[in-house]
């Protein structure tokens, strides 16, 4: 096939992927975080890696994978081999994790022929699909163009206000055991805590197996908390899970969402213990 596709649904199966995979205009990204290259690491075929945490964060920014500007991500993106006609599938060794945090930033810089792998990498391999030895791209310069979408991405003073004045429904995607304050944060210094005004929807809630749930299941879960035209911010830990939940309520039709960049570890951070 050399045939051009175009990605309707935010995700698509390993099987789709594997009949799709020799689509002329098909990018496939590796968006695992703190990839290490070994001699026996592993990708799907032709597949690019996507350094959330080095090449498409801020990394002047004191906060973790903090949302980079939109020549960063343009620049970044091109040297990807990315395209402005690019059909691009993400996905993470973990199920789905941080690939819906690379799908969102395409989102949020005004890209939409993308889609996340449902499953992973662990569920290409569970079907026994071709894998290749894992590779930094070194082809091509794409002609991929960047325009920020800012209704994608809330900022500290963002949130604060929907917080206090509680215009926003705020989703933590965090453990309930983070939220209620039950268990440590993971990273050493950090509070614990919640934003106030937040209430909780652990991603994990969404997958089963690290997989995504029936889209019923997902849309009762997003239901008890939130009407479909209700604006909505999610939260997590440092801004990567919070896109599970966004990616969920997508697939559940919400529309006016959010995602707030910093997450608890710059609110925990900022805003003392009351």
């Amino acid at each position: 096939m050399s045939n051009k596709i175009t990605l309707t649904e935010p995700v698509v199966s390993v099987s789709w992927l594997n009949n799709q995979i020799d689509a002329s205009n098909l990018v496939i990204l590796d968006g695992t975080i703190a990839k290490v290259f070994t001699a026996d690491s592993k990708q799907i075929p032709k597949a690019r890696f996507f350094d959330i945490k080095l090449k498409f964060s801020d990394t002047q920014n004191k906060f973790p994978s903090a949302f980079p500007s939109e020549a960063q991500f343009q620049e970044e993106a091109r040297l990807l081999g990315i395209n402005t006609d690019s059909a691009i599938v993400v996905y993470d060794d973990k199920g789905i994790y941080s690939s819906a945090r690379v799908w969102w930033m395409f989102k949020a810089f005004g890209y939409s022929n993308v889609a996340i792998l449902d499953g992973g990498f662990p569920e290409w391999t569970k079907h026994n699909y071709p894998v290749e030895p894992a590779t930094i791209y070194q082809g091509e310069k794409g002609d991929f163009h960047a325009k920020l979408q800012p209704n994608f991405m809330k900022f500290f003073n963002d949130v604060k206000a929907a917080s206090e004045n509680k215009s926003h429904t705020i989703i933590d995607a965090r453990s309930a055991a983070r939220y209620q304050c039950e268990t440590p944060e993971p990273r050493e210094g950090l509070r614990m805590g919640t934003i106030p005004n937040s209430v909780n929807l652990p991603f994990t809630d969404l997958l089963s197996d690290g997989k995504l749930k029936s889209k019923s299941e997902i849309n009762q879960a997003f239901q008890k908390l939130a009407k479909k035209d209700d604006p909505i911010i999610f939260s997590c830990g440092s801004g990567i899970t919070a896109c599970v939940l966004a990616l969920g309520a997508t697939l559940s039709d919400y529309k006016n969402i959010a995602v707030y960049d910093g997450s608890w570890t710059e609110w925990g951070s900022l805003v003392p213990e009351q």
